[in-house]
C-alpha cells in the first residue's frame, strides 16, 4: 500500500498521520514529531537535546537500568531525539510485541526519570562530548561557519550547547521544555508495519491524550549573510579545515525543486561527478574531498560546503572554491554535465524508496514542507525533461550563491 496522511481528532485538534501499511516483515514502527521543538527552540543552549537525552534515562519508577531491560525482554526500541526544528519520540517493535511497547512509552510520558541522578548522568555523557569537540575540528570549522552566515539569530547558536549551558541546565528547565514543547497540538503521527490504520489510531490516541496542549511558536526565518567574511580560527591542526557558505534566495515551498536538485548535485553534491571534486581534486591535487549543498528548510535556504587542505595549499583551495561558484553561477553547466546529472539522479531512485522507512521519511517530508503525496516522483518526471536553457537560466539567477564566507580552522 502507498503512503497516505490521514487525520485523527485528539480532544480539539485534528493530527495528521503519514501511514503505510506493509506486512512483509511483521514490525511496527511509530514516531511522534512534534513540530517546532528543535534546537531552534532552545531557551539555553543545549536544551532541547539535553531534554530528549533525559527521557532516554527510563522512569522515575524504573530508572534507567530496570527500564531498559524491560525493552530488551520484548525487543523494544524507544528513543527520543531532536533535529534542528522537531523533538522525536520513536517506538518500534515486532507486531506481536507491539502493545506492550505502547505500553512503555505511555509510561514513560506519564512518569520520566526526572531525578538528579539522571540528569546528573546525562550532564556527564554531554560535557565529556563537548570537550572531546574542542579538537574536533571539522566541529568547530562548522559551527563557526553558521555563527557567520546567521549571525544574531537562533541558527548561530551552539545547538549542542556548551560547557558553561550544559551545567547551568536543571531539572525544572528540562521539565519546562517538555510541556510546553511535547504537545498533542503539535504532533505529527508516522507510522508503518503490519499494522491497519484504524490499529493505529488507537495507538496515537492513548497517547497523544496524555499530552497537554502547547503554544505553537512559529519558526523563525533568517537569511544567511552576504557579507563574504572570512573567519581564522587558530588551533594546533596539521592540515586546514575550510568550511564555506552562501545565501541561496530560494524558498523551501518553490514548485521547481528539481533544479535545485539538479544545481546541488553538479556543484558540490556528485562526488567525482561535481565542480568542486573536479577542480579541486582531481585537477589539483589539492584535497581528498570537497563537497556542498544547498539546504532549504522552513529556517533558512543556503549553500553550504567544506574541505580540508594542507596549509601551505590553504588560500589557494579557497581561492579555488571562490572560483568554482562564480565560473558555476555565471557559465552554467554542460550538457554534458545535464545529462550524467539526469542519468543518476532517476536512476537511483529505487535505491531512495526501497525501505519502509525511506518511504515514510519522504512522505513526511514532503507534508512537513507542505507538498502534495508523490511530489518527488513529479519532480523526477521534471528531472528527464528539464531542458539546458531551462537549468542554465535557474542557476544564473542565483549569483547570491557567489557571496561566499568562510571559516578556516588553521595554524599560525
Amino acid at each position: 500500500m502507498a503512503e497516505t496522511v490521514k487525520e485523527i481528532e485528539v480532544k480539539d485538534t485534528k493530527v495528521p498521520v503519514v501511514f503505510e501499511t506493509g506486512n512483509f516483515v511483521p514490525i511496527v514502527s511509530m514516531q511522534l514529531v512534534f513540530k517546532n521543538a528543535g534546537h531552534l527552540s532552545n531557551t539555553k543552549d543545549g536544551l532541547a537535546d539535553m531534554s530528549a537525552k533525559l527521557l532516554n534515562e527510563g522512569t522515575g519508577k524504573d530508572g534507567s537500568v530496570d527500564f531498559a531491560e524491560k525493552l530488551d525482554a520484548h525487543a523494544v526500541e524507544l528513543s527520543a531525539y531532536v533535529g534542528r526544528e522537531s523533538f522525536v519520540i520513536e517506538l518500534s517493535a515486532l507486531k506481536s510485541e507491539f502493545p506492550y511497547a505502547v505500553e512503555r512509552l505511555k509510561e514513560l510520558l506519564q512518569d520520566p526519570n526526572y531525578t538528579e541522578e539522571a540528569l546528573a548522568q546525562v550532564k556527564r555523557q554531554k560535557i565529556g562530548w563537548l570537550t572531546q569537540k574542542k579538537s574536533d575540528f571539522d566541529y568547530i570549522a562548522a559551527s563557526k561557519l553558521r555563527e557567520i552566515l546567521f549571525k544574531g539569530s537562533a541558527l548561530s547558536r551552539p545547538y549542542d550547547g556548551t560547557l558553561e549551558s550544559v551545567k547551568s541546565i536543571s531539572l525544572d528547565d528540562v521539565k519546562t521544555f517538555v510541556t510546553s514543547h511535547l504537545g498533542y497540538n503539535n504532533a505529527i503521527g508516522v507510522v508503518g508495519g503490519d499494522i491497519s490504520f484504524i490499529e493505529a489510531q488507537k495507538y496515537l490516541e492513548d497517547v497523544l491524550n496524555l499530552l497537554p496542549k502547547v503554544e505553537i511558536t512559529p519558526i523563525e526565518k533568517v537569511k544567511a549573510s552576504d557579507k563574504k567574511e572570512t573567519v581564522l580560527i587558530n588551533e594546533d591542526t596539521q592540515q586546514a579545515y575550510i568550511y564555506f557558505g552562501a545565501p541561496f534566495n530560494y524558498s523551501y515551498e518553490a514548485k521547481d525543486q528539481y533544479k535545485a536538485k539538479i544545481a546541488e548535485y553538479l556543484l558540490g553534491g556528485a562526488g567525482f561527478g561535481s565542480r568542486l571534486m573536479e577542480e579541486i581534486r582531481v585537477k589539483r591535487g589539492l584535497t581528498y574531498g570537497a563537497y556542498s549543498a544547498l539546504r532549504r528548510t522552513k529556517s533558512a535556504s543556503y549553500l553550504s560546503g567544506y574541505l580540508q587542505t594542507k596549509l601551505s595549499t590553504q588560500d589557494e583551495a579557497k581561492a579555488l572554491v571562490q572560483k568554482v561558484v562564480d565560473d558555476f553561477v555565471t557559465k552554467g553547466i554542460t550538457k554534458e554535465e545535464l545529462k550524467a546529472a539526469k542519468e543518476f539522479l532517476v536512476g537511483s531512485e529505487p535505491l531512495r524508496t526501497e525501505t519502509l522507512s525511506q518511504r515514510l521519511s519522504r512522505a513526511y517530508n514532503e507534508y512537513y514542507y507542505g507538498r502534495p503525496l508523490g511530489f518527488s516522483k513529479e519532480q523526477l518526471k521534471k528531472i528527464e525533461s528539464v531542458s539546458l536553457e531551462e537549468m542554465n537560466a535557474f542557476i544564473k539567477s542565483h549569483k547570491e550563491l557567489s557571496e561566499l564566507s568562510f571559516a578556516i580552522v588553521t595554524k599560525k
